[in-house]
């Protein structure tokens, strides 16, 4: 008999889908989805928002445990 845990994985950096810090890569094996599109996404986001995005980035490097 097994018993599913419904606590909820943490968002963490990644150690392996990492280029720079780890944080989209993070963020892809938090959600299941392919990292390059995190990837993608946090460079448009960081055009789209005129650089606030790569302020987000840096915190979440920052907070966010290994």
């Amino acid at each position: 008999m097994t018993f599913e845990s419904d606590t909820p994985k943490p968002l963490a950096r990644s150690t392996t889908q990492r280029m720079l810090g780890g944080v989209c890569g993070g963020i892809a094996e938090y959600f299941g989805i392919d990292a390059n599109l995190v990837r993608a996404g946090a460079v448009v986001a960081a055009f789209v928002t005129g650089g606030t995005a790569i302020l987000v980035y840096l915190a979440l490097w920052m907070l966010l445990p290994a």
